[in-house]
């Protein structure tokens, strides 16, 4: 595999911007005990995830090993830790595992796919963020980077709304109404991504790989900058709510939103990880929505009543 291709699958990897350093201190694992039912979906951040009793839904640990010896009714996603199942327990979905192992004890169930790709590590030392450097949060070039991030967001927020204002505002009413849902989504999304890329660097021919590769990079960074510019203004609608805001226009929220996820972005260990969880919920509603054209008749109609309503 040739040092563009690892670099190229990294950057597919790295979209999301997936924190490569642990929490100083450790969390108290999640724990899903014995004979309790969790019907909604499991998010772990930054701890372990322990289900000895019935998930429902699907589950997902980002930095963090999973400990399963009940059931997940759904996909078990792992980034960044390993997979342990006993002998009674039961994964109706697939298994994905970044950066860890799959250890699968005699009598356990996996009904879907089981992936495994434990040296992803490697990949997560191309990240822009001062930790993962060795530098201060607060340093010169690390606040001037984030800056000038939130800077072309801004621009990209400006752009999209003129050109497709309302297929954003789709998005955003999705991110808004399902960030779990879409916080997995998302999650698959990106690891789909990751193990396309990796197939068609390493089996693919060059003349017909490397296209393919260049349109799966295309793929995943077009879902980012969609998809986060729906939570921006999902952000931005939830805090003008808040402040009383209730007459801003969608423009408004959307900047509001890069505003106030700028700001937390410059705060050490939580902005990294409410920008992680940004992306994928963002990745996840730009799916979900098919890039807001799902539901963009309805918001349309309501849009009109509200115009009828207000000029009678």
């Amino acid at each position: 595999m040739r040092i563009n291709d690892l670099r190229a699958i990294a950057f597919v990897v790295c979209l999301v911007s997936v924190p490569t350093v642990a929490i100083a201190d450790e969390k108290p694992a999640l724990v899903i005990a014995e004979g309790s039912i969790a019907r909604q979906q499991l998010v772990a951040l930054g701890r372990d995830l322990q289900v000895s009793g019935e998930a429902l839904a699907g589950a997902a640990s980002i930095n963090g090993s999973t400990h399963v010896s009940g059931s997940v009714g759904g996909d078990l996603i792992v980034l960044g830790g390993d997979v342990t199942l006993t002998g009674d327990a039961r994964v109706d979905g697939d298994v994905f595992v970044l950066g860890g192992a799959i250890y699968a004890g005699p009598g356990s169930v996996i009904a879907g796919r089981s992936v495994s790709y434990p040296s992803i590590h490697s990949a997560w030392l191309v990240l822009l963020e001062g930790p993962a450097l060795g530098l201060s949060s607060f340093s010169g070039p690390v606040v001037a980077a984030k800056l000038a991030l939130v800077a072309a967001w801004l621009a990209w927020v400006l752009i999209l709304f003129v050109v497709s204002g309302t297929e954003v505002l789709v998005t955003s009413g999705g991110a808004a109404s399902e960030p779990f849902r879409n916080f997995l989504v998302g999650l698959g999304a990106v690891f789909s991504l990751f193990l396309t890329a990796l197939f068609l660097s390493a089996f693919a021919a060059t003349v017909i790989g490397l296209p393919l590769l260049f349109l799966v990079i295309f793929i995943a960074v077009l879902l980012k900058l969609w998809g986060m510019v729906g939570v921006f203004h999902a952000c931005g609608a939830w805090v003008a709510r808040l402040l009383g805001k209730r007459r801003w226009v969608a423009f408004n929220h959307a900047v509001l939103g890069v505003v106030v996820l700028g700001l937390l972005k410059l705060a050490p260990w939580i902005g990294t990880w409410l920008w992680t969880a940004a992306s994928l919920i963002g990745v996840g509603a730009a799916l979900t929505t098919r890039f807001g054209r799902r539901g963009r008749s309805r918001l349309l109609h309501e849009n009109s009543l509200q115009v009828l309503l207000g000029a009678s």
